[in-house]
């Protein structure tokens, strides 16, 4: 790919420096993704500017105007505070006319709805597990058609935020606790689905009209020790030092059962389209012991650090972190959002 010219969008603390000299571990995992993604794209001789974003467009906007970039490499996770409105970033960038890397607005907005995603995956037989949503502020009932142990997560947050051992519950009493806990905490809904005992599994794809998924990848719980239920905690996702406390691994998934892979090929990327999605993204499924996979939400943009998931899950597929990125920068570049239908 010749050179190009680049503005990568961050949240406005997450900037990297040009160096990691004098900076602790824990200090550069909170911006290991966007170092990762900047000096990977400069070494491979593109003009790279990032611009950290807060709570206003009008720097994006000048940028995008005076430098005129080929394309917005998006790493936002947030708008003004709120996870729901990168989406609308994206929607801007469109009334810009501005090529972007990653999925498209109306494709954040139905995966990043969980209850929603939901609904249009059920409706396309994909198997999902059962759910109701106790909406903030209402009266709590449970409906018969739900089993315990159920989960209980936030409706609308990403990155296991507010998932926790007791996020599993065993009966009514802990249920309204959680449920409450989530209400109070995250200012959102509920989400309550039943609990599916398995392996954990992650699918990535990437493309636009044509999709190309990596190989299935596993989270391994380790030893979480007696007591502990096997889910992805944010513990579990993010604490290095737990991880290794409790020997938490990701790796290529082995020994699945006869025919799992390709059906786990197959659900990813009917839900990458029944969702609308592009660009690139993760889907997240529960292996139930009689070979059975249930879907558990779909992840536009996951994350890009080079030792996380899909850059892993890609290079074991034998594409590069270099080659990755390229790929992601041409789909970018290449989706025809609705502008470009003329």
């Amino acid at each position: 790919m010749k050179p190009l010219r680049i503005l990568v969008l961050t949240h406005e603390t997450l900037v990297p420096p040009e160096s990691l000299d004098g900076f602790t571990e824990q200090q550069v995992d909170e911006f290991r993704t966007e170092y990762d993604v900047l000096t990977r794209l400069r070494a491979d001789g593109h003009e790279v500017r990032p611009l950290g974003i807060g709570d206003s467009l009008a720097e994006l906007r000048t940028l995008t105007a005076e430098w005129r970039p080929h394309v917005c490499f998006n790493l936002l996770e947030e708008f003004s505070g709120v996870a729901a409105y990168d989406q609308y970033v994206v929607a801007y960038l469109e009334m810009l006319r501005q090529p972007y890397t990653g999925c498209n607005p109306r494709g954040m907005m139905l995966s990043r709805d969980k209850v929603l995603s939901k609904q249009i995956l059920s409706y396309h037989r994909i198997p999902t597990p059962q759910f109701v949503l106790f909406r903030r502020g209402r009266a709590i009932r449970i409906p018969k058609r739900l089993h315990f142990p159920l989960f209980v997560k936030s409706a609308t947050d990403d990155a296991s935020l507010g998932i926790a051992q007791r996020s599993v519950v065993e009966d009514a009493a802990r249920l309204l606790e959680r449920v409450q806990f989530i209400h109070e905490h995250t200012s959102g809904h509920a989400l309550v689905e039943e609990f599916i005992e398995g392996r954990e599994l992650y699918v990535g794809v990437f493309g636009n009209e044509s999709l190309r998924t990596l190989p299935p990848w596993e989270l391994s719980f380790g030893g979480l020790g007696a007591g502990s239920t096997a889910i992805a905690t944010r513990k579990v996702k993010w604490d290095r030092a737990y991880q290794q406390k409790h020997g938490i691994t990701t790796g290529a998934a082995l020994d699945l059962p006869a025919g799992v892979a390709e059906k786990l090929d197959r659900y990813a990327r009917r839900i990458y389209r029944a969702l609308h999605m592009s660009g690139y993204a993760r889907m997240d499924f529960r292996l139930r012991a009689d070979g059975t996979p249930f879907v558990l939400e779909a992840n536009a943009n996951p994350n890009l650090e080079e030792r996380e998931d899909f850059a892993r899950s890609a290079l074991h597929a034998g594409i590069s972190y270099a080659a990755l990125l390229e790929r992601i920068l041409a789909l970018g570049r290449g989706y025809r959002a609705e502008w470009r239908r003329d």
